[in-house]
């Protein structure tokens, strides 16, 4: 009798925490959680095991200070891909003036480089010597 008695506690103690999950509403991990629709911020990097930085995206702030080409440095936004070494490999950068990017191989200085400024572009292209070849419209 006494047994009857714990089996029918359990039976019913069972059917209410059924009722309860057939009841309650359902979460599905990741799909209800509440993601923004943008992540907003000024830079990102992004680390391999070791913690050195392989990728950053950045916003550059105008220096005046720095002038590059007779101007002072504009505001740019900057895409750096870089090898184990910590050597970028691939920069892409953009700015009012226009955007560039450079391309870099095994050996320094050999790299490509594509940059549309203003109303010109250009191609260099610089092998393992430092031998250059420039190429414009």
């Amino acid at each position: 009798m006494e047994t009857q008695r714990l089996l029918i506690v359990l039976t019913a103690a069972n059917l209410s925490l059924l009722g309860y999950q057939l009841v309650q509403p359902h979460s599905s991990g990741a799909a209800t959680v509440d993601v923004p629709a943008v992540i907003r911020g000024r830079a990102l990097e992004i680390v391999d095991d070791r913690g050195r930085v392989r990728a950053s995206l950045s916003v550059l702030p105008e220096d005046p200070k720095v002038i590059w080409n007779g101007k002072p440095y504009p505001e740019t936004v900057l895409l750096r891909l870089m090898s184990p070494d910590g050597r970028p490999n691939v920069k892409l950068g953009a700015s009012k003036r226009g955007a560039g990017l450079l391309i870099g191989g095994e050996s320094d200085p050999t790299y490509i480089q594509v940059i549309a400024e203003g109303g010109e572009s250009r191609l260099k292209l610089i092998n393992k010597e430092g031998l250059e070849r420039l190429i414009k419209p």
